[in-house]
């Protein structure tokens, strides 16, 4: 009985020293948690927008960053993409195609289907392809105005 009485007032006074120490640290880490508050201004004032606006650049400003590197990525991994290319497309069914890809100077006739990819023919004599050839703006101009002219009710 002498030695749980003993524990018992060990505890209590180990409880009564740390007690005022405890408060104490609870007032220094409530004022302290009062100075590090941030102080929230007005949201609509010059300062929180151009901070708004300032971010919101930075950002869309590392999207353009991000897509320009990929797209300066894909032309260093792409050396093959010039030899290679596709020729023509036939659809036979809803998700089902055939493909003629030309691969240097041999064509092949490829047959796709959703999680499959089957080489068809390997042709002899590659297909006459005609070289189709950007049209500068000007005819692209001339085209959609006479377009529009002909929708146009009179």
């Amino acid at each position: 009985m002498r030695v749980a009485m003993k524990l018992s007032t060990r505890w209590m006074l180990a409880l009564l020293l740390a007690w005022p120490a405890d408060v104490f640290a609870g007032q220094v880490v409530g004022s302290a948690a009062q100075a590090a508050a941030p102080q929230v201004g007005d949201p609509f004032s010059l300062a929180s927008l151009g901070q708004f606006v300032f971010g919101l650049l930075v950002v869309v400003g590392m999207i353009f960053a991000l897509a320009w590197m990929l797209h300066r990525m894909n032309r260093i991994q792409g050396g093959v993409q010039g030899r290679m290319r596709i020729l023509a497309g036939l659809p036979l069914g809803s998700r089902e195609r055939v493909v003629l890809v030309q691969v240097g100077d041999e064509q092949i006739l490829l047959g796709v289907a959703p999680g499959r990819v089957s080489r068809l023919h390997v042709l002899e004599h590659p297909l006459e392809t005609k070289s189709v050839e950007p049209e500068n703006d000007e005819s692209f101009r001339k085209r959609l105005a006479a377009a529009m002219q002909r929708r146009r009710p009179q």
